[in-house]
């Protein structure tokens, strides 16, 4: 019997054709190049399971495409020494753009997710116009100071909170609602033209660290990302999964309570940047002063932060590893690494204290950790048009994943 009001679908059953195995073959074949930075032929079909000839044809496609290169040939065995395939860096580009409500960041990555060009200006509640013309003021210096040509630029994705007007944080104005209406494609389309991605910058940051960061050794992690809000993103089996309505590892949302005799509230209302400069301002300290040179009572302010987020990320963190059993948790944001490091060898230890969990994940800091939701948005044009995605085999289309804004 269907469940009334259900947005569940009927399974996709239906087979796939040989020109979408074809299509699923390259992208497998093209990741694992870029994962493990160099592989022969004999390794790659190891590594894919395709025939010797499949992988001969698929890599003479890739090196007529110019997204992977010869170099050199890894020598120690008998006969002739196999050629090592690598990925070509500049094959290809992208914009990752992340929006947060007191921070824009721009950066230009090659197709190995290196930055090559970074922009970033805090920007309490920029309001679109404002951040189309950092974008607009920034985007050809961005790529001549890299000397990457504009039509190299396979798309550009844009990392933005869910509900990013609605959300009642401090100070935020009226006039911010006009994001409710905003096509971020309209934003960012011109002056180059490339498609717009739009993804949540949780679940960015932790599509990029999949791609790019820890992710190449865990295949199933949680990814909480600190910024003005508190996010996540649940990866499992090397897929990044969104749930029935898109809303997945919405950890800021759980509720609290700041002090136990309170009414309860929105963890990110306690463990975020927001919360955190709340702190500071009631002691008489800004957030940037704790960050850089913090004077001495503002270092005791920010470790007392730490002790009461780590405290309260217990709760949420136990129902995950008792709910997903994900291998790791991974702390990212715009923290100064050695902090996130500090918050997440707290909560490691309040962790450890649990009785009764059945298996308890790590909690360690994101390799990608400040940028990671504007790198993780940069990923998602090469997701889109070149790396292996979800669904890539069913016939019908797939109604979750990147939109096109």
């Amino acid at each position: 019997m269907p469940l009334k009001g259900s947005s569940a679908t009927s399974p996709r059953l239906s087979g796939t054709n040989l020109e979408r195995a074809a299509d699923h073959n390259q992208r497998i074949t093209l990741h694992a190049i870029r994962v493990n930075g160099s592989l022969t032929r004999v390794e790659l079909a190891g590594i894919t399971g395709l025939t010797a000839p499949a992988i001969a044809n698929i890599s003479k496609k890739l090196l007529a495409e110019g997204l992977i290169e010869e170099a050199g040939q890894r020598r120690g065995g008998r006969g002739q020494p196999p050629t090592k395939l690598v990925i070509r860096p500049d094959a290809c580009h992208a914009i990752g753009i992340n929006i947060d409500r007191d921070h824009i960041t721009i950066v230009l990555v090659d197709f190995a997710g290196t930055i090559l060009a970074r922009v970033s200006e805090d920007i309490d509640f920029a309001l679109p116009a404002q951040v189309q013309a950092l974008y607009r003021d920034s985007i050809d210096g961005m790529l001549k100071s890299a000397g990457v040509d504009p039509a190299k630029l396979v798309g550009i994705g844009v990392a933005v909170p869910d509900q990013l007007s609605s959300v009642d944080l401090p100070g935020r104005p009226d006039a911010y609602g006009e994001w409710e209406s905003v096509r971020m494609a309209d934003l960012f389309s011109s002056p180059h033209g490339p498609p717009v991605f739009v993804e949540n910058d949780a679940a960015a940051a932790a599509m990029g660290e999949m791609q790019l960061g820890m992710g190449q050794r865990i295949n199933s992690f949680f990814y909480i990302l600190l910024t003005a809000g508190l996010g996540g993103g649940l990866v499992v089996d090397g897929n990044y999964v969104r749930g029935a309505n898109g809303r997945s590892g919405e950890i800021g949302f759980m509720r609290t309570r700041a002090m136990e005799s309170g009414p309860d509230q929105q963890l990110q209302s306690i463990v975020s940047l927001s919360a955190l400069a709340k702190a500071l301002a009631a002691e008489g300290h800004a957030l940037a002063d704790a960050f850089e040179g913090a004077s001495e009572a503002a270092t005791a302010c920010l470790d007392r932060w730490i002790d009461v987020a780590a405290d309260k990320l217990v709760e949420p963190l136990a129902a995950v590893n008792c709910l997903i059993n994900p291998a790791a948790v991974l702390m990212g944001g715009r923290l100064p690494a050695p902090l996130v490091e500090r918050l997440a060898e707290r909560t490691a230890a309040r962790m450890q204290a649990l009785d009764g969990i059945p298996a308890l994940a790590p909690v360690a800091r994101a390799a990608l950790s400040e940028d990671a939701p504007a790198v993780g948005a940069a990923i998602l044009p090469f997701s889109h048009f070149l790396l292996p995605k979800p669904g890539a085999l069913w016939k019908a289309p797939d109604s979750g994943g990147v939109a096109l804004g």
